[in-house]
């Protein structure tokens, strides 16, 4: 049983200079309470195991999403893990309270600078702006939305300071839950006729 399931996904890891460098901070630090989960290697055929993913959600108190930015989203995998585990009448909708009142964490980093999130940059718009799916989702599952912790302009840094990032990351989860906000907003209600045939027969 862990109190933090951690889930990092990168499609190709050994190339990976701030997803790896952080999980393997991570489990080189042995932190009591942390499960950590290399996605892609776990699931190398996409196949995810539903029910034992939700046991291990079911028992954490805080989920970290742990990987870069990707075309203003999520890996591929990740969104995989979402649609396949987050289940309409289990995370959300009517019945779907398993996971109300955790906390939820995204942990990212981006190609482009601060500075390139914005109207003058080729961003356009603030990273905030291509956050907001996450903090949507947290919000319809009853979850705890906590300030993301990202990296910005990954690729100039030169190492000492992604294992300094690294090293902040570790000390975040070890502190848990000291730091942990307790947002206010109100679970939104999902439409019945707004779910696949699957969970209404009112669906189109």
């Amino acid at each position: 049983m862990a109190d933090i399931l951690l889930l990092a996904a990168h499609p190709d890891l050994a190339l990976s200079s701030v997803t790896h460098s952080m999980l393997d901070a991570v489990q080189a630090a042995r932190l009591p309470g942390v499960s950590a989960v290399d996605l892609y290697r776990r699931y190398p055929d996409y196949a995810i195991d539903v029910e034992a993913e939700q046991r291990a959600l079911s028992e954490a108190k805080l989920l970290v999403l742990l990987h870069p930015l990707h075309w203003y989203g999520m890996p591929g995998l990740q969104k995989l893990w979402l649609d396949e585990v987050l289940r309409f009448g289990w995370a959300y909708g009517p019945g779907g309270t398993a996971l109300a009142g955790k906390d939820f964490w995204l942990v990212t980093s981006t190609g482009g600078t601060a500075e390139s999130y914005g109207p003058d940059g080729h961003n356009r718009h603030p990273l905030a702006s291509y956050l907001l799916p996450y903090e949507q989702t947290a919000l319809h599952c009853g979850m705890r939305y906590q300030a993301p912790l990202v990296l910005q302009g990954a690729h100039r840094l030169e190492d000492p300071a992604i294992v300094n990032h690294a090293r902040h990351f570790v000390e975040r989860l070890r502190r848990y839950p000291q730091w942990a906000d307790a947002p206010t907003s109100e679970r939104p209600e999902v439409p019945l006729d707004e779910r696949p045939a699957l969970f209404s027969s009112l669906a189109r």
